[in-house]
């Protein structure tokens, strides 16, 4: 199969995550741009940056148009990660390769775990509108600034969104409602995405910008997608069938790194 056909492929799942659950579209784009199209770990974490921050927008957008996006939370949240995304993203530089793998493989693990127990993240509080969450913000400054503060070093770091843990974050911190978390969270990776960006000009050489196109083109359609998907199938099963994929990628990752 031509390295073309595999971004393609990639994309459209990387998207798709994205699109329906507000977010882990970064820890699946990581392992395919290292395992698929043979990029090293520094340049797939740069690469996936990319791709999640172009997919993030476009889904943010198109979240935005039915009212599920919290602006003034969420600019909260990401404020606070700009500074911890930008110097995660070049400590990333410096890392040796098999960390970097090994501690990739690990949040993947914990993305999946998380994903499969049942908890607040699943159904999240009744939220009546923007007023719920942005109240609870406002008590809550220290405990969200946080929040955010950790979830961009994590982007940062490992080139990953974060919305794996930023939707559970909003909806137990900040009192939102699982629409509205997803929603929200894609403000708040895409943010951290490029504030980790603007540090990582040294990890830009080994990117193959002719395979990153098609594989971006391809995450932005599957987020539409995405979307329409989830609100098709319960948020449950498609939980469950993420978390396994997840699961099998992180021991891959795992295995590769201590090999």
């Amino acid at each position: 199969m031509s390295a073309l056909v595999l971004a393609l492929a990639a994309g459209a799942v990387v998207g798709l995550a994205l699109g329906a659950l507000g977010g882990g579209g970064g820890v699946l784009a990581v392992p395919a741009l290292i395992y698929l199209l043979g990029f090293t770990p520094a340049a797939a974490t740069t690469a996936s940056l990319i791709i999640v921050t172009a997919t993030s927008i476009t889904a943010l957008y198109a979240h935005a148009r039915t009212g599920a996006v919290r602006w003034r939370a969420g600019a909260l949240f990401a404020a606070a990660g700009l500074l911890p995304a930008a110097a995660a993203g070049a400590a990333a530089a410096r890392l040796p390769q098999p960390v970097l793998t090994a501690a990739f493989a690990a949040v993947a693990a914990l993305a999946a775990v998380r994903m499969l127990r049942p908890g607040a993240a699943d159904s999240g509080p009744a939220d009546s509108g923007p007023a719920v969450g942005d109240r609870a913000v406002a008590v809550r400054p220290v405990k969200v600034a946080g929040t955010g503060a950790g979830l961009g070093a994590l982007t940062g770091l490992l080139g990953v969104g974060g919305g794996f843990l930023t939707v559970p974050a909003l909806v137990t911190v900040a009192a939102f409602e699982m629409r509205a978390a997803v929603g929200t969270s894609l403000l708040v990776i895409a943010a951290n995405s490029l504030a980790s960006l603007a540090t990582r000009g040294a990890t830009t050489a080994g990117i193959d910008w002719a395979l990153i196109a098609p594989f971006t083109g391809a995450a932005i359609l599957g987020a539409w997608d995405g979307k329409r998907l989830a609100a098709r199938v319960g948020g449950t099963r498609l939980k469950r069938t993420f978390a396994i994929l997840l699961l099998a990628v992180a021991a891959f990752m795992l295995v590769d790194a201590v090999a």
